[in-house]
Protein backbone atom coordinates (compact mmCIF):
# COMPACT_ATOMS: atom_id res chain seq x y z
CA UNK A 1 0.00 0.00 0.00
CA UNK A 2 2.07 3.06 -1.13
CA UNK A 3 1.87 6.42 1.09
CA UNK A 4 2.84 4.86 4.31
CA UNK A 5 6.33 5.27 4.90
CA UNK A 6 6.74 5.49 8.77
CA UNK A 7 4.98 3.81 12.01
CA UNK A 8 4.62 6.41 14.35
CA UNK A 9 3.73 6.07 18.52
CA UNK A 10 0.17 6.83 16.76
CA UNK A 11 0.04 3.59 15.08
CA UNK A 12 1.02 1.41 17.84
CA UNK A 13 -2.21 -0.35 19.41
CA UNK A 14 -2.55 -1.25 22.99
CA UNK A 15 -0.93 -4.92 23.95
CA UNK A 16 -3.80 -5.82 25.36
CA UNK A 17 -5.81 -5.42 22.29
CA UNK A 18 -3.19 -6.41 20.15
CA UNK A 19 -3.43 -9.88 21.56
CA UNK A 20 -6.78 -10.80 21.14
CA UNK A 21 -6.62 -9.24 17.43
CA UNK A 22 -3.09 -11.21 17.16
CA UNK A 23 -4.14 -14.70 15.44
CA UNK A 24 -6.45 -13.04 12.92
CA UNK A 25 -3.73 -10.51 12.34
CA UNK A 26 -0.55 -13.49 11.38
CA UNK A 27 -2.97 -15.16 9.06
CA UNK A 28 -3.42 -11.91 7.26
CA UNK A 29 0.27 -11.29 7.09
CA UNK A 30 0.98 -15.18 6.29
CA UNK A 31 -1.67 -14.34 2.85
CA UNK A 32 -0.41 -11.09 2.47
CA UNK A 33 3.47 -11.71 2.49
CA UNK A 34 2.94 -15.00 -0.02
CA UNK A 35 3.43 -12.62 -2.77
CA UNK A 36 6.43 -11.09 -1.12
CA UNK A 37 8.69 -13.66 -0.68
CA UNK A 38 11.05 -14.61 -3.71
CA UNK A 39 13.56 -17.63 -3.85
CA UNK A 40 17.01 -16.93 -5.11
CA UNK A 41 18.93 -20.12 -5.76
CA UNK A 42 18.79 -23.15 -3.16
CA UNK A 43 19.22 -21.62 -0.32
CA UNK A 44 17.90 -17.95 -0.13
CA UNK A 45 14.58 -16.27 0.34
CA UNK A 46 13.72 -12.17 -0.40
CA UNK A 47 10.96 -11.04 1.78
CA UNK A 48 10.01 -7.83 0.47
CA UNK A 49 9.21 -5.48 3.61
CA UNK A 50 6.03 -2.90 3.76
CA UNK A 51 4.36 -0.93 5.91
CA UNK A 52 2.19 -3.78 7.13
CA UNK A 53 4.88 -6.40 7.53
CA UNK A 54 7.08 -3.86 9.53
CA UNK A 55 3.95 -2.90 11.38
CA UNK A 56 3.21 -6.40 12.51
CA UNK A 57 6.93 -7.01 13.44
CA UNK A 58 6.96 -4.44 15.78
CA UNK A 59 4.05 -5.30 17.41
CA UNK A 60 5.74 -9.21 17.11
CA UNK A 61 8.22 -7.10 18.79
CA UNK A 62 6.32 -5.44 21.68
CA UNK A 63 4.31 -8.46 22.54
CA UNK A 64 6.92 -10.79 22.80
CA UNK A 65 9.61 -8.58 24.67
CA UNK A 66 6.68 -6.75 26.73
CA UNK A 67 9.00 -3.82 27.18
CA UNK A 68 5.96 -1.62 27.24
CA UNK A 69 6.11 2.25 26.28
CA UNK A 70 10.23 2.21 26.87
CA UNK A 71 10.66 -0.16 24.07
CA UNK A 72 8.49 1.62 21.46
CA UNK A 73 11.08 3.96 20.36
CA UNK A 74 13.78 1.66 19.75
CA UNK A 75 11.36 -0.64 17.72
CA UNK A 76 10.28 2.30 15.69
CA UNK A 77 14.42 3.14 14.85
CA UNK A 78 14.91 -0.65 13.61
CA UNK A 79 12.00 -1.25 11.38
CA UNK A 80 11.31 2.22 9.97
CA UNK A 81 14.01 2.24 7.38
CA UNK A 82 12.39 -1.30 6.29
CA UNK A 83 9.80 0.24 4.78
CA UNK A 84 9.69 1.91 1.26
CA UNK A 85 9.80 5.32 1.13
CA UNK A 86 7.82 5.31 -2.49
CA UNK A 87 11.11 4.97 -4.80
CA UNK A 88 12.13 2.13 -3.66
CA UNK A 89 11.60 -1.94 -2.81
CA UNK A 90 13.33 -3.16 0.40
CA UNK A 91 13.75 -6.63 1.30
CA UNK A 92 14.84 -8.87 3.82
CA UNK A 93 17.12 -11.25 2.37
CA UNK A 94 17.68 -14.97 4.40
CA UNK A 95 19.83 -17.68 4.01
CA UNK A 96 18.17 -20.23 4.96
CA UNK A 97 20.18 -23.29 6.20
CA UNK A 98 19.47 -25.40 8.93
CA UNK A 99 22.42 -27.35 9.64
CA UNK A 100 24.82 -25.05 11.29
CA UNK A 101 28.23 -26.51 9.56
CA UNK A 102 26.59 -26.27 6.37
CA UNK A 103 25.45 -22.60 6.70
CA UNK A 104 28.76 -21.44 8.49
CA UNK A 105 30.50 -23.18 5.31
CA UNK A 106 28.63 -21.23 2.86
CA UNK A 107 28.59 -17.89 4.63
CA UNK A 108 32.43 -17.64 4.64
CA UNK A 109 32.73 -17.87 1.30
CA UNK A 110 29.80 -15.06 0.75
CA UNK A 111 31.02 -12.01 2.33
CA UNK A 112 30.04 -8.96 0.36
CA UNK A 113 26.82 -11.09 -1.37
CA UNK A 114 24.88 -7.63 -0.44
CA UNK A 115 26.76 -5.89 -2.35
CA UNK A 116 25.59 -7.40 -5.40
CA UNK A 117 21.62 -7.79 -5.55
CA UNK A 118 20.12 -6.39 -8.26
CA UNK A 119 16.31 -6.14 -9.91
CA UNK A 120 16.42 -6.07 -13.70
CA UNK A 121 13.41 -4.86 -15.86
CA UNK A 122 14.39 -5.26 -19.67
CA UNK A 123 17.55 -3.24 -20.32
CA UNK A 124 17.16 -1.57 -16.74
CA UNK A 125 19.13 -2.66 -14.04
CA UNK A 126 18.30 -1.63 -10.44
CA UNK A 127 21.50 -2.16 -8.10
CA UNK A 128 20.87 -3.26 -4.35
CA UNK A 129 22.22 -0.84 -1.40
CA UNK A 130 22.60 -2.78 2.07
CA UNK A 131 21.26 -1.15 4.60
CA UNK A 132 23.52 0.82 6.55
CA UNK A 133 22.65 0.35 9.78
CA UNK A 134 25.88 -1.81 10.42
CA UNK A 135 28.50 -4.31 8.12
CA UNK A 136 26.74 -7.23 7.43
CA UNK A 137 30.38 -9.06 6.12
CA UNK A 138 32.27 -9.48 8.91
CA UNK A 139 35.87 -8.08 8.69
CA UNK A 140 37.15 -12.07 7.91
CA UNK A 141 34.88 -11.98 5.10
CA UNK A 142 31.88 -13.74 6.58
CA UNK A 143 28.38 -12.65 5.15
CA UNK A 144 25.67 -12.68 7.86
CA UNK A 145 22.55 -14.93 7.11
CA UNK A 146 19.89 -11.49 7.27
CA UNK A 147 21.20 -8.86 4.85
CA UNK A 148 18.57 -6.13 4.49
CA UNK A 149 18.73 -4.62 1.38
CA UNK A 150 17.46 -1.13 -0.44
CA UNK A 151 16.61 -0.64 -4.43
CA UNK A 152 16.31 2.63 -5.40
CA UNK A 153 13.93 3.11 -8.53
CA UNK A 154 14.79 6.00 -10.98
CA UNK A 155 11.52 6.69 -12.54
CA UNK A 156 11.64 4.82 -15.88
CA UNK A 157 12.18 1.62 -13.45
CA UNK A 158 8.98 2.55 -11.44
CA UNK A 159 6.94 2.43 -15.02
CA UNK A 160 8.75 -0.49 -16.57
CA UNK A 161 8.21 -2.56 -13.26
CA UNK A 162 4.43 -1.25 -13.26
CA UNK A 163 3.82 -2.74 -16.70
CA UNK A 164 1.54 -6.04 -16.14
CA UNK A 165 3.33 -9.26 -17.39
CA UNK A 166 6.75 -7.30 -17.08
CA UNK A 167 9.91 -9.65 -16.89
CA UNK A 168 11.03 -8.83 -12.94
CA UNK A 169 14.57 -10.74 -12.78
CA UNK A 170 15.88 -10.41 -9.11
CA UNK A 171 19.11 -11.62 -8.21
CA UNK A 172 23.06 -11.77 -7.08
CA UNK A 173 26.23 -11.35 -9.22
CA UNK A 174 28.45 -12.72 -6.18
CA UNK A 175 31.33 -15.39 -8.03
CA UNK A 176 30.22 -17.82 -5.00
CA UNK A 177 25.91 -17.00 -5.24
CA UNK A 178 25.18 -16.18 -8.51
CA UNK A 179 21.59 -16.78 -8.93
CA UNK A 180 18.73 -15.39 -9.87
CA UNK A 181 14.85 -15.95 -10.26
CA UNK A 182 12.48 -14.29 -12.65
CA UNK A 183 9.43 -12.92 -10.11
CA UNK A 184 5.78 -14.54 -10.43
CA UNK A 185 3.32 -11.89 -11.95
CA UNK A 186 1.64 -12.32 -8.56
CA UNK A 187 4.98 -10.89 -6.66
CA UNK A 188 5.67 -7.91 -9.66
CA UNK A 189 1.81 -6.91 -9.57
CA UNK A 190 2.28 -7.04 -5.14
CA UNK A 191 5.80 -5.26 -5.19
CA UNK A 192 4.76 -2.57 -7.80
CA UNK A 193 2.05 -1.41 -4.98
CA UNK A 194 5.04 -0.07 -3.08
CA UNK A 195 5.67 2.64 -5.36
CA UNK A 196 4.19 6.20 -4.87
Amino acid sequence: MSGRHEITRGHIMPMAQYAKERKERRAALVAMKRDRRVEIGPVCSFYFENFETMWNQIHEMLFIEKGGEAQIGDELSAYNPLIPKGRELVATAMFEIDDPKRRGALLAKLGGVEETAFIQIGDIIVTGKPEADLDRTSAAGKASAVQFIHFPFAQDAIQAFRQAGARVVLGFKHPNYAHMSVLPEAARAALAGDFD
